[in-house]
C-alpha cells in the first residue's frame, strides 16, 4: 500500500516541521 505509506510519511514530515 504505497498510498498509505505517503500518507505517513506526509504526517510525520508535517510533525516535524511543526517540532521545528
Amino acid at each position: 500500500m504505497p498510498s498509505a505509506k505517503s500518507r505517513a510519511f506526509t504526517l510525520i514530515e508535517l510533525l516535524v516541521v511543526i517540532a521545528i
